[in-house]
């Protein structure tokens, strides 16, 4: 009987999304972003991205579309196979109503920046064990060498991950961070996610029943996550060129778009299992005087996290 309600509620639910794309008031909506010939096509890809993810179907229908829209707007697919964005479900207590947040996947920003016309090369890859062979003694710059038997290395296991672009006019640049700091940064900027809990993931000792809980994208495709991060951060480290496109994915990214097609943030202060997905980027609290000071001693020391990579970026761009 459960389960039969279960479903019940899903069809009406999906009845619902069909009737309202085709209200008049809504068609207008969408013709003026998509155009009349495309609007059947436009809608279809909705109602498929929905029905590939039960969690969407509780969400507010004005919130999908809004997503949808965003994500039209930029000329890029919800599928979940392409990964250039993501509808994503979200339980908003203060609302008391789930919304679906606009989530740009790394494969969408590459798009948009190829679409740029400013860029020879851009990707983000997983290094393997193995491929990171420390620093160069003299110029302190990180060393690389990739296996070359593509089988032999998907067995490797990750040990990190590297972005890098290379414009037109031959500027290139790369970044590098290792999987342990990346996962100290999905700690402390996502509170869906727990590196504890990612541990405990990992050595098994988290019941299959019990995995629902963790449904954020940093549990599901970690790899993933860690890709678009890196391209964020070397767009921001280094101050690539980016489109007008790029600029509004990156700065709607993790929001749900109002139907005046302005983003808002919400702030996650719900518990794990709550939330499907999570905002990348919060605001920061103003330190208090003792943890400025603290900070202040170990700036004192050498930085070597974010060093130039001239060595990889050679390998990089000449594979």
């Amino acid at each position: 009987m459960a389960v039969g309600n279960s479903l019940a509620a899903q069809k009406q639910q999906k009845t619902g999304l069909t009737a309202y794309l085709t209200q008049d008031a809504v068609k207008k909506q969408i013709n003026s972003v998509v155009g009349g010939k495309n609007g059947t096509r436009f809608i279809s890809s909705i109602v498929s991205a929905v029905q590939t993810t039960p969690a969407l179907q509780e969400c507010s229908n004005s919130s999908i579309l809004s997503a949808a829209l965003l994500g039209e707007a930029l000329n890029l697919s919800p599928s979940p196979q392409l990964g250039q964005y993501y509808m994503v479900p979200f339980k908003n207590k203060k609302k008391g109503t789930s919304e679906a947040q606009f989530q740009i996947g790394y494969k969408g920003l590459m798009q948009l920046a190829q679409r740029s016309g400013q860029y020879l090369d851009i990707d983000a890859i997983e290094i393997h064990e193995g491929e990171y062979l420390g620093r160069d003694k003299f110029t302190g710059k990180q060393k690389f060498e990739f296996i070359e038997d593509d089988d032999e290395r998907e067995t490797l296991p990750v040990i990190g991950y590297l972005a890098c672009f290379e414009l037109l006019n031959g500027f290139r640049k790369s970044i590098y961070w290792s999987k342990r700091k990346m996962q100290e940064h999905a700690d402390k900027y996502s509170n869906a996610f727990s590196l504890k809990v990612a541990e405990l993931i990992a050595q098994g000792k988290i019941p299959e029943s019990e995995m629902w809980k963790y449904s954020s994208f940093w549990y599901k495709n970690f790899d993933e996550m860690a890709r678009k991060t890196m391209l964020r951060q070397l767009f921001q480290k280094y101050g690539a060129p980016m489109s007008i496109d790029m600029v509004r994915a990156i700065d709607s990214d993790m929001a749900v778009i109002n139907e005046d097609g302005m983003p808002d943030y919400v702030d996650n202060d719900q518990k794990e299992g709550e939330i499907v997905e999570e905002q990348e980027f919060k605001e920061v609290k103003q330190p208090d005087q003792a943890t400025v000071q603290e900070e202040a001693e170990q700036t004192k020391a050498p930085k070597t996290e974010t060093a130039d990579h001239g060595n990889i970026e050679d390998d990089f761009f000449n594979n």
